[in-house]
């Protein structure tokens, strides 16, 4: 199958023009011509995956592994690593980043992963209202996620509305109404400013939030006439 039919059906699915000014997705390697084997669908891609992936794979990732620009190509160095690699295997690589976070990924994530029901969603974030002892939400909410600790700013006994942004989504904190805002990557200047302000937030891990991406993104390929292939990356912290 040519990787020009699958932008296709991507770029139909989640418009990759709904991307933020500073991201990177769409195809970063390959060509619309180039003709694809099957699909590894993963939030990122490691040297490990591009070894065990065929000739001609097509990687459908959700970070782009070309985020800046490239101003040299050392192979000893990250990502040009990989992407010698990936050339020399005839491989390719789609990213959906914001764009799919915006259409489909964190509502995924707020309803199908951890459960929440009549969610809005509105651009990067999802809410939901209801009636939660705080204590017992989040102990559900690592639970789904599979997170041994989380850590938490700010204290509400009951919470009668959570919003979540999947990823880094500290930088949306003021744009958010709600008494518990779920999002990973949680800067120490924002904590403070949301504790003085009194919004509770709890970091559910930019990684373990992401993680269901393949999961939803799966379905909407059920079709192509080539294998499409769940993987993932591993998690490059550990916690010990």
């Amino acid at each position: 199958m040519k990787i020009g039919e699958i932008y296709d059906l991507l770029d139909a699915l989640s418009p990759f023009e709904l991307q933020e000014s500073w991201d990177n997705s769409g195809l970063l390697v390959g060509e619309r011509r180039q003709e694809a084997t099957n699909v590894v669908l993963s939030v990122d891609i490691d040297l490990e995956m591009i070894e065990e992936a065929e000739v001609g794979t097509l990687f459908v990732l959700h970070h782009p592994l070309i985020f800046k620009g490239l101003k040299t190509l050392d192979w000893s160095g990250y990502p040009a690593r990989l992407l010698r690699r990936m050339v020399k295997k005839d491989q390719s690589l789609i990213a959906m980043h914001t764009n799919f976070d915006q259409t489909h990924l964190n509502r995924y994530v707020f309803e199908e992963v951890l459960g929440f029901e009549g969610a809005a969603c509105e651009g990067f974030v999802c809410i939901a209202k209801g009636a939660w002892r705080s204590d017992t939400l989040l102990e559900e909410v690592k639970k789904r996620l599979g997170l041994g600790v989380m850590r938490v700013v700010g204290e509400h006994r009951e919470v009668r509305k959570v919003a979540l942004t999947t990823g880094a989504g500290g930088s949306l904190m003021d744009t958010v109404d709600a008494d518990l805002f779920l999002t990973g990557d949680i800067k120490f200047h924002d904590a403070m400013k949301a504790r003085a302000e009194g919004l509770m937030l709890a970091d559910i891990g930019h990684y373990e939030s992401e993680k269901p991406f393949a999961e939803a993104l799966a379905p909407h390929l059920k079709n192509l006439p080539i294998p499409v292939i769940i993987a993932q990356s591993k998690n490059p912290f550990t916690y010990i």
